[in-house]
């Protein structure tokens, strides 16, 4: 954990910036179900409104466990990467998702303002 500022984690998850790049970059490292993604913070919002549009999905039609089958498909800012997915993964994700982009937003408003 030295080598990264954490910016937000969950239960499901953990958002970071990496010591050695330069927080200007605006990338953070998102790392949920053993996957890593490296996006800008544009992408991190493209991919918070991509978990609507799954939470918007129906389930299979008579699921034993509806909240925790993986039959939803979230597709990913990068274009070749789709997830299948739980709806209480998508609800944790989303929460990763929405506090990392609240808490980077707040920082760079912050660099902002003080320049």
């Amino acid at each position: 954990m030295k080598h990264i500022d954490i910016i937000y984690r969950n239960d499901s998850g953990i958002s970071f910036y990496w010591k050695t790049s330069k927080h200007s970059s605006i990338k953070a490292q998102v790392v949920f179900r053993d996957m890593g993604f490296y996006f800008t913070l544009d992408q991190l919002k493209a991919f918070a409104h991509l978990t609507q549009d799954t939470l918007a999905q129906s389930t299979c039609k008579d699921c034993p466990a509806p909240r925790e089958c993986r039959s939803l498909l979230l597709k990913t800012p990068s274009p070749d990467v789709d997830l299948a997915v739980s709806r209480d993964e998508v609800y944790a994700i989303q929460d990763l998702l929405d506090q990392t982009i609240l808490r980077m937003e707040t920082q760079q408003f912050m660099q902002t303002a003080l320049n």
